[in-house]
């Protein structure tokens, strides 16, 4: 490889983790203690995107019935 590449995959890498992060820290903050942000990092990729359809799923539910979110 030469070094643009590798840039390249370094600058990739970077935003994936930045990605993660930021989800890992979405999720704790929805699980309100249920999950803290170390556990989440600990997450496999399908475990987190599985949390976050059941957290998109009950803020759907909310917003439709009314009840308050927060």
């Amino acid at each position: 490889m030469d070094s643009d590449a590798i840039a390249k995959m370094i600058d990739a890498m970077d935003k994936e983790i930045k990605n993660i992060r930021q989800e890992a820290l979405q999720m704790s903050w929805y699980m309100r203690g249920g999950i803290n942000y170390e556990q989440a990092l600990q997450l496999s990729a399908m475990e987190r995107e599985i949390i976050s359809n059941i957290i998109k799923e009950n803020m759907e539910t909310t917003k439709k019935s009314g009840l308050p979110f927060f």
